[in-house]
C-alpha cells in the first residue's frame, strides 16, 4: 500500500489520521487488539467477514505505520501475537468515539425505510 509522505508537505491533520486507519478492516483491527495481544486466528474469529489475505495485508500496513507490533515465537506450529502499539494505544480515544457514533447511529440506519418512488402511471 502506498503512503503518502504527510512529513514533508502540509496537510489537513484529519487527512493525516484517516490515511493511517483508511479502509475497511484497519479501524475494525485496532478496535479488537484494543482487548490486548491477540494472535491472528483470534482476531480472524472476531472479523469472520475479513480473508485471511486481507487481515494479512492490513496488519503488515498496520505494523509498518507503528501502530501494531508484530511478535513472532520460535515454536512448532509458528505463534504470532499482535498487540497495539504506544502510537496505536493514543488511537484508542479515537476508535472509541469512532464505536459510539456508529452504535449511536446503526439502529437509524438500519431501521431506515427507503422512499419508494412509484413512476407514473403512463396510461393516463
Amino acid at each position: 500500500m502506498k503512503r503518502r509522505d504527510f512529513g514533508h508537505r502540509p496537510g489537513c491533520a484529519v487527512e493525516t489520521t484517516l490515511d493511517l486507519i483508511d479502509g475497511k478492516w484497519k479501524g475494525v483491527i485496532l478496535y479488537h487488539l484494543q482487548g490486548g495481544t491477540q494472535r491472528f486466528g483470534e482476531l480472524r474469529r472476531r472479523m469472520p467477514g475479513i480473508t485471511q489475505r486481507m487481515l494479512t495485508k492490513q496488519l503488515r500496513a498496520l505494523e509498518e505505520d507503528n501502530l501494531v507490533v508484530r511478535k513472532v515465537y520460535a515454536e512448532v506450529p509458528p505463534r504470532v501475537e499482535y498487540r497495539l502499539s504506544e502510537i496505536g494505544e493514543s488511537l484508542r480515544p479515537v476508535i472509541d468515539i469512532l464505536k459510539a457514533w456508529g452504535e449511536g447511529h446503526q439502529g437509524r440506519l438500519s431501521c431506515a425505510v427507503p422512499d419508494v418512488v412509484e413512476a407514473p402511471d403512463r396510461a393516463a
